[in-house]
């Protein structure tokens, strides 16, 4: 189950990513998917995985922010 959720997780950051340009929006459903794949690696057990997506996470969620100032 662990793995399945880990899958589709980063799956939907791929999407997420690659559609970033379209919209905002995608910038900020990139930064929730972050989340998740954090919290995957979390529960898995390799925290310095967690630790990366949590900062990728951040890292959306401010680009998010700036381009909603534009």
């Amino acid at each position: 189950m662990l793995t399945a959720f880990g899958a589709m997780i980063v799956t939907l950051m791929m999407i997420f990513y690659a559609l970033e340009s379209r919209s905002r929006w995608f910038t900020f459903a990139f930064g929730f998917a972050c989340w998740g794949s954090a919290t995957y690696g979390w529960l898995a057990g390799t925290w310095p995985f967690g630790v990366v997506e949590t900062i990728w996470g951040i890292i959306a969620f401010q680009k998010w922010y700036r381009l909603k100032r534009i």
